[in-house]
């Protein structure tokens, strides 16, 4: 944690950032999950997700986790010694084999800390995968169908922020630890979402079509939002299911993160719309740049955070450097040797003839 913070900054990256970025990955990932399955069969599509997310999930596990939490402990004066003594440590400090434990999706993020999105994904995979099938079937296309009729409608769009703010009003006030069963089902939705979008042209259509609507509510939620965190009302609205806040709070949340989805939606459906080899090869190395990207932010931020300087300049310097060293081991390490492109997800180098 840095002497000096900036509650701008915490708004900017926990609040606004989160109540939509996350979703977009997710619901991105449903897209990807479409485009898989036009050209797999169930088993096909099962075996490929099965190495391009459990093997990195359990090797990162494995290799990056214990040193995340070796930083963490450190820096709050939990430990002294070396790395390698603090392994015994950090294996008694992992959850036992309680039942509530294994069936909670919260075991991701226990053992894999970020790589809980991988677990997420898996998960989300394994289980949406009858329901994506069944899309793929007559019964199933007219389902679809029947649904862009309703999203045609003017303001339709919108209705499909019901389900995921229904979410958190139920299952949030039971579920409020983070990456328990309310994020779990939360983005779980996102995620059918983009299978969804992307099975039908019309969806597309209609968000060009409504895009303004969905920016002007983007940016008056996030000014609402930012107006209940400048007034320090944020944390008893969004944990406090007892106040009517709590319902304002979320609902909030929700309409902000659908709005900007559709709004990032629409603008990479304009600018990204071409493939040309950096496209390419940013797209291989998404999978290896986030599995390292978070260990190499806490080793930099460690240091960063005891150096005597404004956070205006710490906080460019945490992120190009970051960005530098977690592309810098994708390029010079991971992509260059075949073992490990396969362990982190990536695809095997085409054959050259």
């Amino acid at each position: 944690k840095n002497a000096e913070q900036s509650i701008v900054v915490t708004v900017i990256f926990l609040i606004f950032l989160g109540s939509w970025g996350m979703p977009l990955f997710f619901l991105m990932a449903g897209a990807s999950s479409m485009f898989a399955l036009k050209r797999r069969t169930g088993r096909q599509f099962t075996r490929e997700r099965t190495s391009r997310l459990v093997v990195p999930f359990i090797i990162g596990s494995l290799l990056l986790t214990p040193f995340q939490v070796y930083i963490e402990w450190i820096h709050n004066g939990w430990y002294e010694g070396p790395f390698l003594e603090f392994i015994p440590t950090f294996i008694e400090s992992l959850p036992g084999p309680a039942l509530s434990e294994l069936f909670n999706p919260s075991i991701f993020e226990s053992y894999g800390i970020h790589l809980w999105f991988l677990g997420f994904l898996f998960s989300f995979s394994i289980i949406a995968l009858p329901l994506f099938l069944w899309f793929k079937k007559d019964a199933g296309k007219r389902f679809i169908s029947r649904l862009a009729d309703v999203w045609e409608r003017r303001g339709g769009i919108f209705l499909f922020i019901i389900p995921v703010m229904l979410v958190r009003f139920i299952l949030h006030p039971l579920y409020p630890e983070y990456t328990s069963w309310s994020d779990f089902t939360y983005y779980l939705v996102f995620f059918v979402y983009g299978f969804l979008i992307y099975s039908e042209e019309r969806f597309m259509r209609v968000i060009r079509r409504d895009w303004k609507l969905a920016l002007i509510l983007g940016i008056s939620s996030t000014l609402v939002i930012f107006t209940v965190a400048a007034a320090g009302l944020a944390m008893e609205w969004y944990s406090n299911s007892e106040i009517l806040g709590f319902y304002i709070g979320w609902g909030l949340i929700s309409v902000n993160g659908w709005c900007w989805v559709i709004v990032v939606m629409y603008v990479a459906s304009r600018i990204l719309d071409f493939r040309n080899k950096w496209l390419e090869y940013g797209l291989e190395a998404i999978l290896p740049f986030y599995v390292f990207h978070q260990p190499v932010i806490f080793a930099i931020t460690f240091y960063v955070v005891q150096w005597d300087a404004s956070i205006l300049v710490k906080i460019p310097l945490v992120v190009l450097s970051s960005f530098a060293v977690t592309l810098s081991l994708h390029e010079l390490i991971v992509r260059r040797v075949k073992p490990l492109r396969v362990l982190f997800g990536m695809k095997p180098r085409p054959k050259t003839a």
